[in-house]
């Protein structure tokens, strides 16, 4: 990189002429917000603003920017080797790391296969999930069943199980593999005859779909906790219900927890709270606290030995360039220890509380459909969609936030204090103060 300093307005230019970011037109009439640095919960922008990150970098760097504990691991691998091939060669970093997560997972999944990003576990998921019914001798199941509301990622399989017309993805309709999409699920507090009657469904739709010539491999949803497809919440006893469905059809129960893990809805991971044990599990985003883009898959000894034998393919057919790499796994290591350190425990339900108390009188707005919280997780749901001035009234009120669609949200760094998210908070209310929802 080069020496010499760029000042805000060079970034912007170069950046406009030659840069593309994500979902977003090449030429557009916005530019993009240069950052200079980051640390804790603040960017620090290239004109000298400072300003809260209540996205936490996308939902992954939940102990805050720049945290001393991942920098060192990070110098410490950095020294001794920052990446060898995986196919045929291993490190203490990734068994390490293996070891961890299957602990930290609660027992059951035995197997972990590492890629480089969210997207790619799910990939990895999916196949995992094909593999495995053919190796049980049911090479027709090979569709998935999911919820509308969903969403899982930007690559092929991902965008396929991902909602079909409110998920981004609705230009490829017609190009992926054709799954099955049930309703989206019974919101947060539903009573049990509504969740009951929504699982008998699912179990029906499998069932009939079993008796054609594409059957379900796998459910994937993602538990209590629906990310970009609509940040909608539901009840843990909905995914336990899914589950026990799964053990009724010999479906694969596929839970994608790369936004809910390691502490953002207020627990460790949503299927141990939940008392549920996937055949395959999704893991990303906070997995290195947000320091580098890292993923993993888990799944259990008999998915495993089914991908193995013959009919299964004899071995897992995916091989990222850069999996089980060891600067990732030795900075997972350290963010698993500031994960299991439980500092969070305190944080996370004082968040949810300060966000409850500071997005309530949005409520009764007649421009908002909704205002909902959970964990480390607060949605200002608007009628229409938020304009692009949303972004520039909270910058200036000292917060980077990303509105997309109808949804306002922020999910802030645990390590946010009371005053950082009291800003946030009076951040959204001036948004919506400024009626820039339209009835």
């Amino acid at each position: 990189m080069s020496t010499e300093a760029w000042d805000a307005a060079r970034i912007e230019a170069v950046d406009r002429r030659h840069v593309w970011h994500p979902y977003a037109p090449r030429a557009r009439a916005e530019s993009n917000v240069p950052v200079r640095s980051a640390r804790g919960t603040r960017l620090t922008l290239a004109d000298g603003r400072e300003v809260i990150d209540g996205m936490s970098l996308w939902w992954s760097a939940c102990h805050g920017h720049c945290h001393e504990h991942l920098r060192e691991a990070a110098h410490r691998q950095i020294d001794t080797m920052s990446h060898v091939m995986f196919g045929g060669l291993t490190h203490q970093p990734a068994a390490e790391l293996a070891e961890r997560l299957v602990h930290f997972a609660g027992g059951g999944l035995d197997a972990v296969f590492y890629s480089d990003s969210g997207s790619v576990s799910v990939e990895v998921a999916l196949k995992m999930a094909l593999q495995c019914q053919r190796g049980r001798g049911l090479p027709r199941r090979d569709r998935f069943l999911t919820w509308r509301g969903g969403y899982h990622g930007d690559t092929q399989g991902p965008m396929s199980v991902t909602d079909p017309d409110g998920g981004m993805h609705s230009l490829w309709a017609g190009t992926l593999t054709p799954q099955v999409f049930v309703p989206a699920p019974p919101p947060r507090g539903s009573d049990g005859d509504t969740r009951a009657a929504y699982l008998a469904g699912v179990e029906r739709e499998i069932r009939e779909r079993n008796a054609t010539e594409h059957g379900i491999a796998g459910i994937i949803v993602e538990p209590v906790v629906q990310g970009a497809g609509g940040m909608r919440f539901h009840d843990h006893e909905l995914v336990r219900g899914l589950g026990e469905v799964c053990r009724r059809t010999g479906t694969l129960l596929i839970l994608d927890e790369i936004a809910t893990g390691f502490g953002r809805t207020g627990e460790t991971l949503v299927c141990t709270a939940a008392g549920v044990h996937p055949d395959i599990l999704c893991l990303g985003k906070a997995l290195t606290g947000g320091f580098m883009s890292f993923a993993a898959t888990m799944t259990t000894a008999e998915v495993a030995a089914a991908v193995d034998t013959p009919a299964g393919g004899g071995a897992l057919m995916h091989g990222p360039t850069f999996m089980g790499n060891p600067l990732a796994c030795a900075v997972s290591l350290a963010a698993l220890d500031l994960t299991e350190s439980g500092y969070w425990r305190e944080r996370v339900p004082r968040i949810a509380a300060l966000l409850t108390e500071g997005l309530a009188p949005l409520a009764d707005d007649p421009n908002i459909a909704d205002v909902r919280v959970l964990g480390a997780i607060g949605v200002v749901e608007g009628v229409t969609e938020w304009p692009a001035q949303a972004t520039r009234t909270l910058l200036e009120h000292g917060v980077w936030l990303r509105p997309f669609g109808r949804l306002l949200y922020t999910m802030p760094p645990f390590v946010s204090t009371d005053e950082d998210v009291e800003t946030i908070t009076a951040a959204m209310r001036a948004v919506v103060g400024n009626q820039e929802v339209k009835a």
